[in-house]
This record gives structure tokens, sequence and C-alpha cells, in this order.
């Protein structure tokens, strides 16, 4: 059924990519004191352009594809506003959405009439919905075949069971900071891999807040319209 693979991939985003979320929000280290090479230099400079490309986006709608790793595929429609806010529409004719309204992170299943909730602060999607955290102090950058490409891991040491998160950016002139999100993989501590592409960015779109609330089955049985 269609309603429990997407319910399936979605719990795999949520649990693989906490550590995103976790890692992002843990306390900073203390200073080093010796003098950063230039390699170091130049990957913080690198992992300064992604924040920047994250801080700079204020709204927007993207379409979005959604593979495991035994290549079933899910789409819909990603819609982000700052601050905190995401929403992840899998089309009418499915019963499971994911949404953020600031606050909180919920995945909805009307098909069992269920709502999980995660803090934002520990949310699946900490770095998307929140880019002030310091990811120069808690993602890595990854090796690539472009210099127009960036890769920032992110994972939680303490935390193995949530998995890793790679943030994929490339350079694009027209997108806000000149660096576009196209797509996160997830891999889960089973080593359940899920990939998140996104397509046809639309930056600074109208949001209206209505957009990130949701009607909570608990306290209705009719399926929304």
């Amino acid at each position: 059924m269609l309603t429990s693979f997407l319910k399936n991939r979605a719990m795999r985003i949520v649990t693989a990519a906490c550590v995103g979320a976790a890692a992002l929000a843990m306390p900073a280290a203390a200073p080093f004191t010796a003098v950063p090479s230039a390699q170091a230099q130049s990957n913080g400079a690198k992992l300064d352009r992604a924040v920047t490309a994250l801080r700079a986006i204020s709204t927007m709608r993207a379409d979005f594809t959604q593979t495991d790793r035994a290549g079933n595929v899910a789409r819909g429609t990603m819609t982000l506003k700052r601050p905190g806010k995401i929403r992840f529409d899998y089309g009418k004719d499915a019963d499971l959405l994911v949404i953020s309204n600031g606050k909180s992170l919920y995945m909805v299943d009307y098909e069992v009439n269920q709502v999980e909730r995660w803090p934002i602060r520990n949310s699946p999607l900490g770095a998307l919905l929140d880019p002030n955290r310091d990811v120069k102090k808690y993602g890595k950058l990854m090796p690539t075949n472009s210099s127009e490409v960036l890769s920032i891991e992110v994972r939680d040491p303490k935390r193995p069971e949530f998995g890793v998160m790679n943030l994929i950016f490339v350079s694009d002139p027209g997108a806000p900071g000149g660096m576009r999100l196209t797509h996160w993989v997830a891999l889960d501590a089973q080593n359940h891999r899920t990939t998140v592409r996104l397509t046809n960015h639309r930056y600074g779109v109208s949001v209206a807040e209505s957009t990130f609330k949701f009607r909570d089955p608990r306290r209705s049985s009719r399926r929304p319209r």
C-alpha cells in the first residue's frame, strides 16, 4: 500500500537524519589553540558558503523525489519558510504528511490516525530548519569530484543509532547565497539509505501560514479533503 511505503520511507528519514539536528545542537567544543592549516581554512570557507546559502532562503518551494535503497520512489512538493517551517506533501492519494510549524516537526498518518512529534531542536531536518546552528563545528566537508559541489556530512558520534546525513549543494548564481541545495542522503544504523532530491526550486514565493497547519486525525476519523 502507498501509505505504508511512504510511512516507512519517512520514518527512515526521521531516524537516520536525526543525527543532523543532534550533532548541530551539541554544545560548542573547547577552543583549539593551534593555527588552522590552509586546508582547514579552505574547508571552513566552503562550509561558510553552504551556511550562507541556507540562511539566505526566506521561502522556497521545490518538487522532491524520495528513493530508498531498493529503488522505490515517492514524489511530492516541499515547502520551506523561515524560521523553522517545512511541509512535505506526498499528494492527494497519500495518507501521510510530514510538517513543521516552526516549533515541532510532525509525521501525520491519516491511515491509522496517529501523529508523531519531535521538537525542532531534535528534528531530523534540523540542519535545514535552523541554519543558525554552527555547521562548521559539527559538520564535515566530504570530497567531491567537482569544485562546484559541496557535500556536508553530519553525525552524532554519541548517538550512532541515528545514522548519518549528507547535504549536497551545487554552485548556482541564481540561488540565494549562490548555492543550491540539490539533495540529501540519510543512512540509518541498519544501512537503509534514503535519498531526497529537489528540483524546480522556486525562491521567495508567497507562502501562507496555513500551509504549516494540519488536521489532527486523533480528533476526527474523517479524512482530509
